[in-house]
């Protein structure tokens, strides 16, 4: 990612947040890596401080190698923080990852590896974003990941409404929350408190440095109405490759490749012409799983997925890429679409396990500027998840502490 000087770091509160921003992108052979809460149905490296979160990834080369993790602790804006490893946690930032298995009865053959914090050798003591490196046996960073820990200190509310601009009011969704601190005394909110918004917790798309509009007693509301705006985008399209045997609604066919299987997914057609339909999605995400198994880690193979894409739209120099939180919505050679002249379609393969995915295609012009809208237009109706982060760095303070997390969905968007 390009460097961007201080002045337009104070501009422009998005960049400074970028899911590339110093971070080391994994090689080839590392796939499937899932960071996130071990409960039930939680998808997203946002979690509490003190509960249990699983890592995991699967090395292709499946050669059971030692691998290590290393956690940092980070400032607000990502830039790490002046405390020392022992000031935030009991125990080794740095570690072994003692976790490990080679696939059973796949194709592909590959090595599982996870780890599960809190645990014996480490346990995070502050709240604050973090990250996560993995470092092979030569001590060099294979790759990084991000998580936040809050901390329930405040509580916030979320709204969803309708774009206030009549030139978007059909196309975007405007967001609103409201901090209530009955518990904690903010001596100068401008200062010590920071938010971050998310849609559908993609840090790339994140609206920062924003400050309260209005004051009321214990409460610090945001009610902007030009500030707040997200693109709604539409519904995410999503195919289940659980089974390799079977076509579905979204898979035409499952072919027996050269090694591995390869699945075709029916071609995807522009939605930006096209009324808006409401399906039941999961907001980007994926879910591992073979129909089966009873070790979906170790028994899920991968499938090569081919995309294909019929746009007339003239995106002009824009680059279409189909993205999601499989690959941390990166936008790279890996998930590019290519015009093929023959078919008249943009096309893709993408090397994924099997599961139940959620995806999106955007496009990104010369100014890397993404873009959710130009392929499947964008619709107020279109359900998105919402989160808040509250981040307070009291006077005299060393480090940036997360007091609370809110959600909230358009899916009772009001108007």
């Amino acid at each position: 990612m390009k460097h961007i000087s201080y002045l337009l770091i104070l501009f422009f509160t998005v960049s400074i947040f970028s899911q590339e921003n110093d971070d080391v992108i994994e090689p080839d052979f590392i796939k499937t890596i899932v960071l996130k809460s071990t409960k039930v149905n939680s998808y997203t490296p946002i979690i509490a401080l003190g509960s249990s979160f699983i890592f995991s990834f699967d090395d292709l080369n499946a050669e059971q190698l030692d691998y290590y993790y290393k956690i940092e602790h980070y400032t607000y804006d990502w830039k790490l923080s002046d405390l020392s490893s022992r000031e935030y946690i009991n125990g080794y930032e740095e570690d072994r990852i003692r976790d490990y298995e080679n696939s059973f009865n796949t194709l592909q053959f590959f090595t599982h590896y996870s780890v599960v914090f809190p645990n014996k050798n480490t346990r995070i003591t502050k709240s604050g974003n973090y990250k996560i490196s993995v470092i092979d046996e030569d001590d060099e960073i294979l790759f990084t990941r991000r998580f936040v820990l809050y901390e329930s200190i405040v509580d916030i509310g979320v709204s969803v409404h309708r774009s206030r601009d009549i030139a978007t009011i059909n196309e975007k969704q405007s967001v609103q929350f409201v901090i209530n601190h009955p518990n904690l005394l903010i001596n100068n909110p401008k200062e010590e408190i920071k938010t971050v918004l998310l849609q559908n917790n993609d840090w790339n798309t994140a609206i920062t440095n924003l400050t309260p509009q209005f004051y009321r007693g214990f409460q610090m509301l945001y009610k902007y109405t030009d500030k707040m705006n997200f693109w709604a985008g539409n519904e995410f399209h999503y195919f289940d490759s659980k089974s390799v045997r079977n076509s579905s609604v979204t898979i035409a066919r499952v072919d027996s490749g050269p090694e591995l299987y390869h699945t075709m997914l029916y071609t995807n057609i522009e939605r930006i012409d096209k009324p808006y339909t409401n399906y039941p999605d999961i907001n980007g995400n994926f879910v591992i799983r073979n129909v089966n198994s009873d070790n979906d880690a170790l028994d899920a193979d991968y499938t090569w997925i081919f995309f294909t894409l019929e746009s007339l739209e003239d995106i002009g120099t824009k680059k279409i890429y189909v993205n999601g939180s499989f690959n941390n919505w990166r936008n790279d050679e890996s998930n590019e679409m290519i015009y093929n002249p023959e078919t008249r379609l943009y096309e893709a393969e993408i090397l994924l396990k099997q599961g139940f995915y959620n995806y999106q295609y955007v496009t990104v012009d010369k100014n890397d500027t993404v873009s959710n809208h130009d392929i499947d237009g964008s619709f107020y109706q279109t359900e998105n998840d919402y989160s808040v982060l509250v981040y307070y760095h009291k006077f005299g303070s060393r480090y940036d502490r997360v007091i609370g997390f809110g959600k909230g969905n358009s899916e009772k968007i009001q108007n």
